[in-house]
């Protein structure tokens, strides 16, 4: 191997030729192939070395857990010196060959000759020593700053990731308060009227929806029933949700026409809300005595009208267009007529744009198939089992929108 000689090397600079020639042809050289264990921690000592070429690492702790490299030393420096210093004397650190070493070995007794043949050795050795101490001094403080630098970072993280939780546990907290508020919106207890039966199910795609629904006393034998999907999802959508549906309430109670209701509905949208947001609204009027249900449709799905037969009657359509967009939606007025046994369903995309784990629509025709399979049930009992049936569809998918289903059933001759 090429390595240094013994007048490249500090500790030997000072020696007189001779003495440098002596030393070349009397003192054992060692090569050490990479990952050798030269010195191992706890042995007794009584040579130390001179790395001519190739580096080596002190090690701490060696094949133990908490095993550490001290540092690493390459050509020039010396390797158990202080086992020469103080007889007897234990190694403190074993050491490993990083790479393909070539080492001088030099014993105690050849170290007590070269004192007694050049006692200015030792000031040499002193000397050496002090540097290497000031160097290892400097590296402990390099290295204790750098491990300050990091506890401080480490601290500052912390504090930011302390302070985020913190922020997430508020946003965690106002949301459940939201959700809160959001139920509490929403019919307590759905109507009990003879000769019909209802059901509703809401299932918020986040902590709070912009589904609504809702079910309004108006005058004796006629019920305002009334289901919404706002754009968007979230918070946004909750506050629109929430404003829609006040207007709607308040504007039921002044106008007998669903299409009046809606357009007064619109206008109110445009002059309180000045954002890019919408909403999809069925809102119709059940006459409980006649048997029928009037209503007008926003942009909204068309509802299902499951026959007591099992046939599902495809309601009329025409354009609808949302509210909240321009100033004179045109609306989609129809009449759907239910006799004994019929269940009429009011719902948002959110059931039929359901996907699965590959992607896969729900799609109407499953919501039409499972309506039927489970017609005969309680309308509330529907709502249940088909919003189920929707997320065992989804299985581990995410859910992407709101669901919102409503259900009237004509339970006797009207």
């Amino acid at each position: 191997m090429n390595g240094l000689s013994l007048e490249q090397i500090p500790l030997f600079s000072a020696l007189e030729p001779e003495e440098i020639e002596y030393l070349t042809a009397n003192t054992h050289r060692l090569e050490l192939a990479p990952h050798s264990v030269l010195l191992r921690e706890n042995d007794f000592g009584d040579r130390f070395y001179i790395i001519l070429s190739g580096e080596l690492e002190i090690v701490k702790a060696l094949g133990k857990a908490d095993q550490r490299v001290l540092s690493v030393r390459g050509p020039g420096h010396s390797i158990g010196e202080i086992s020469l210093l103080e007889p007897g004397k234990l190694r403190t650190a074993s050491v490993v060959a990083r790479t393909r070493a070539e080492l001088l070995e030099m014993t105690r007794d050849e170290f007590n000759t070269l004192l007694a043949r050049q006692p200015s050795f030792a000031y040499e050795l002193a000397r050496y020593l002090s540097n290497c101490l000031c160097e290892a001094n400097d590296a402990t403080i390099r290295e204790l700053r750098e491990k300050n630098r990091q506890l401080a970072q480490a601290y500052q993280d912390l504090k930011a990731a302390q302070a985020q939780i913190i922020a997430k546990e508020k946003l965690e907290r106002e949301l459940q308060l939201a959700k809160e508020i959001q139920q509490s919106m929403l019919p307590l207890c759905l109507p009990r009227i003879s000769g019909f039966d209802f059901g509703a199910r809401m299932i918020p795609a986040k902590a709070v929806g912009g589904d609504f629904f809702d079910i309004i006393n108006l005058d004796e034998g006629s019920l305002g029933i009334a289901v919404g999907d706002v754009s968007g999802k979230g918070v946004p959508a909750a506050l629109y949700m929430a404003v829609t549906r006040s207007l709607l309430r308040a504007e039921a109670g002044r106008y007998a026409s669903p299409r009046e209701v809606l357009l007064a509905v619109n206008l109110h949208l445009l002059e309180m809300c000045d954002s890019d947001m919408f909403v999809t609204v069925l809102y119709g009027v059940l006459d409980t005595r006649a048997g029928y249900f009037q209503y007008a449709r926003a942009g909204h799905e068309v509802p299902l009208l499951v026959e007591r037969n099992g046939n599902v009657s495809v309601l009329p359509r025409t354009h609808g267009q949302a509210l909240g967009f321009i100033h004179q939606p045109a609306l989609d007025e129809q009449k759907a007529s239910l006799s004994s046994g019929d269940t009429l369903l009011i719902y948002s995309d959110g059931l039929t744009e359901a996907t699965n784990s590959k992607g896969e629509l729900f799609g109407p025709h499953r919501l039409k198939n499972a309506a039927v399979a489970h017609r005969s049930r309680s309308a509330q009992d529907i709502c249940t089992v088909l919003t189920e049936t929707v997320m065992e569809y989804q299985g581990e998918a995410e859910q992407d929108d709101d669901m919102t289903l409503v259900a009237v059933h004509a339970n006797q001759s009207t």
